[in-house]
């Protein structure tokens, strides 16, 4: 099937949301071969469907359908006057169709209504592809982070301004 002729839905997960191990599979899969290249290990791996079931609960998600399959997801957190973007998840067969872009959008929008300022995410320091996504969709690097227990730098604080 074509880029073109290929069917995206946006909606929110909510916590009545009857896909949950879809779901935790979904982000499974897309963080699954981080592990080998991240240290220490992505908090995907420890994630369940009562976790994620608990998070569309107290954060903002949304998933995206691809012609009626889950294809992508972002869980985000309202953090006052940011909010951050956590888990965002694109299945390996749907990438590269813009899904991150789509789903970056719609935090944009939801950061807007609620008159936020920026949002955050933390992207690893080795994830050298991520960090280029992210500059692409507009963040910045604006802080270093280190893990419990390490004496280096683990993550990247990448910001987004909204105007």
């Amino acid at each position: 099937m074509s880029e073109q002729s290929r069917s995206f839905q946006v909606f929110t997960i909510t916590p009545d949301y009857d896909g949950f191990d879809t779901l935790l599979l979904l982000i499974q899969d897309a963080f699954a071969t981080l592990d080998r290249v991240i240290d220490p290990p992505s908090s995907a791996g420890r994630l369940t469907t009562d976790i994620l079931h608990y998070k569309a609960y107290k954060e903002t998600a949304y998933g995206v359908l691809c012609d009626g399959e889950l294809a992508a997801c972002v869980f985000l957190a309202d953090k006052g006057d940011y909010l951050y973007l956590g888990k965002l998840a694109v299945g390996k067969k749907f990438r590269g169709l813009g899904l991150a872009h789509l789903l970056v959008e719609q935090a944009e929008k939801l950061a807007r209504q609620r008159a936020m300022s920026h949002i955050d995410l933390q992207v690893r320091i080795e994830l050298k592809d991520n960090q280029r996504l992210f500059k692409r969709l507009g963040f910045e690097v604006v802080g270093e982070t280190m893990h419990p227990g390490f004496d280096r730098v683990t993550s990247l604080t990448m910001r987004k301004t909204l105007l």
